[in-house]
C-alpha cells in the first residue's frame, strides 16, 4: 500500500501535469505534427491515450477538480508523459504518497527507451525488466509471444512463469528449452548476488526453489555467465516456425533492456499460414487494418544503433 503522509495537492499536481503535457511534442512520443496543431505540446487527449485513460479525467486532474487517483493510475501517468525517475516521484508527492512503491518503481520505463520504443511502433520490440518483467510490447510482440504485461504478482516475471507455467514455453521451440532454462537460473543467481539477500531477486529465487523442482536442479549447478542467443526459433500458433535475431539494448541505470526481434530469413508460406511470410524483412510498417490479424505484423530490419544514438543526440540537444 502507498504512504499517505504528503497531502494531496491538487493545484500543484494539475499544473505539473500541464507544464508537462505542454513540453512534450508529438515526435517524442511517435505521432504526427500536423498542421492544424497550434497550441504548443500534446494535446489533452493524445496524452490521455498515452496513459490508458479518459481524456475528461486527465482535463479534471489538470483543472485541480479531480478526485485523487490511485499510485497505479499515478504510475501509468509518469510513463505516458515520459518523466525521469526525479519527475515521477515529485508526481507521487503532489498525488499525496510519499513515494512510488518499489514494485511500480521497477514497472517505471525510462524516459530513453520510451523514446526508443516509439521510433519502433512498426517493428517487433518490447522492454523487460530486472527480472524478466514485461513492461512495454509494440503490437507485433504481442502478436509474436502473447500479450505479457497482463500478470501480476510473481507470474510477472517470465523466469518465474518459465518454471511454473508450462503455457510459457509453447512459443519456444523445444530444442531451446534446456539452454533456456539454464540460462533463466544463471541470470537469476546473478542477480540474486549483485543484489543481496531480501532484494526481489532472491524473493523470487526462494519461491523457485520451493515450487520448481528443475529451478532447484539447476541452481545447484552455480552456473553464471550464460547469456541469451542472439537468434530465436519459436513456434508461432498462426504462422510456424520462425527464426528470429533477438537484438538487446541495455538501460543500466533502472537495469531495463529492450528486444528488438528481426527476421533472419522469411518463413515460408503454407496451405494454413497464407501470410506466414509476415516477419520477412519489410521496408513498410503494417497497415492499421492489419490490427486484427496477428500474423500480418512485421518484424523489421531496423538499424537500432544508429536510432539509439540519434535518439540520444536529441535529447543531449534539449538539455
Amino acid at each position: 500500500m502507498g504512504t499517505m503522509d504528503h497531502t494531496f495537492d491538487r493545484s500543484s499536481l494539475g499544473a505539473f501535469l500541464r507544464t508537462r503535457r505542454t513540453a512534450l511534442q508529438p515526435e517524442d512520443v511517435g505521432l504526427r505534427r500536423g498542421q492544424r496543431r497550434r497550441a504548443p505540446g500534446l494535446r489533452r487527449e493524445e496524452v490521455a491515450e498515452l496513459c490508458t485513460m479518459s481524456a475528461d479525467y486527465f482535463a479534471r486532474l489538470e483543472r485541480g477538480d479531480g478526485p485523487q487517483p490511485s499510485e497505479q493510475m499515478i504510475a501509468a501517468i509518469a510513463r505516458g508523459l515520459r518523466l525521469t525517475p526525479d519527475e515521477r516521484d515529485h508526481l507521487f508527492l503532489l498525488a499525496g504518497y510519499r513515494t512510488a512503491r518499489r514494485d511500480l518503481r521497477l514497472q517505471h520505463v525510462s524516459p530513453g527507451l520510451m523514446r526508443v520504443m516509439d521510433g519502433l511502433a512498426g517493428t517487433t520490440a518490447q522492454v523487460m525488466g530486472p527480472l524478466g518483467e514485461t513492461l512495454l510490447q509494440t503490437p507485433s510482440a504481442v502478436a509474436l509471444l502473447g500479450e505479457q504485461t497482463q500478470y501480476t504478482g510473481n507470474a510477472r516475471s517470465a523466469t518465474y512463469r518459465w518454471f511454473t507455467d508450462p503455457a510459457a514455453r509453447e512459443r519456444y521451440h523445444p530444442e531451446h528449452h534446456d539452454a533456456n532454462s539454464r540460462t533463466n537460473a544463471a541470470l537469476l543467481r546473478a542477480a540474486v548476488t549483485r543484489d543481496g539477500p531480501g532484494s526481489p531477486a532472491a524473493d523470487l529465487a526462494d519461491v523457485l526453489l520451493r515450487t520448481s523442482e528443475e529451478f532447484a536442479r539447476l541452481w545447484e549447478r552455480h552456473e553464471v555467465g550464460l547469456r541469451w542467443s542472439e537468434t530465436k526459433r519459436f513456434v508461432h500458433p498462426q504462422v510456424g516456425q520462425l527464426d528470429l535475431y533477438c537484438q538487446l539494448l541495455l538501460e543500466p541505470d533502472q537495469g531495463q533492456s529492450l528486444l528488438i526481434f528481426t527476421a533472419t530469413r522469411a518463413p515460408k508460406a503454407t496451405k494454413n499460414s497464407p501470410c506466414s511470410a509476415s516477419w520477412a524483412p519489410t521496408n513498410s510498417p503494417p497497415t492499421p487494418s492489419d490490427a486484427t490479424r496477428p500474423n500480418q505484423y512485421v518484424a523489421h530490419l531496423v538499424n537500432w544503433r544508429a536510432l539509439a544514438r540519434r535518439l540520444g543526440r536529441r535529447e543531449h540537444m534539449r538539455s
